[in-house]
């Protein structure tokens, strides 16, 4: 016979696993808006992410993250090249402020792509933090 005090530690186990659970499929599905501090600890921990910088050609030409690709917004085949992408890879999206890059970050989202963060503040925020910027 199960006591009480049982039934209840296994309650609460139960809730436990179900919240973690939730939580591991939620951080797989939404994207995460990360600050600079984040984005360097992650891309120092993970060489694999792709940034993805969707400024156009003349703001990427000007200053970039090292190692980022550029694909414009502004693009006619944006949407186009933004479903050729691996959905399965990580990814790192940031613009300028990060109006354009939120906006692909939903595209993403729609697209089912598996990991995606979110740069808040863009290159901006990225370069009035002194981090370093690829010419």
């Amino acid at each position: 016979m199960i006591s009480i005090k049982h039934l209840a530690s296994l309650s609460c186990a139960a809730l436990l696993l179900f919240a973690g659970a939730k939580l591991h499929a939620r951080s797989q599905s939404d994207p995460a808006n990360i600050d600079v501090t984040e984005a360097e600890r992650l891309l120092k921990a993970d060489a694999k992410i792709i940034v993805l910088d969707v400024r156009t050609p003349e703001e990427f030409a000007a200053g970039r993250i090292a190692g980022a690709v550029n694909m414009d917004f502004h693009d006619a085949d944006f949407k186009k090249k933004l479903a050729a992408l691996d959905k399965d890879k990580t990814y790192l999206v940031h613009c300028a402020s990060g109006r354009r890059s939120a906006k692909t970050r939903n595209m993403m989202r729609t697209r089912k792509f598996k990991s995606i963060y979110h740069l808040e503040g863009g290159i901006k925020a990225w370069e009035q933090a002194g981090k370093p910027v690829a010419r």
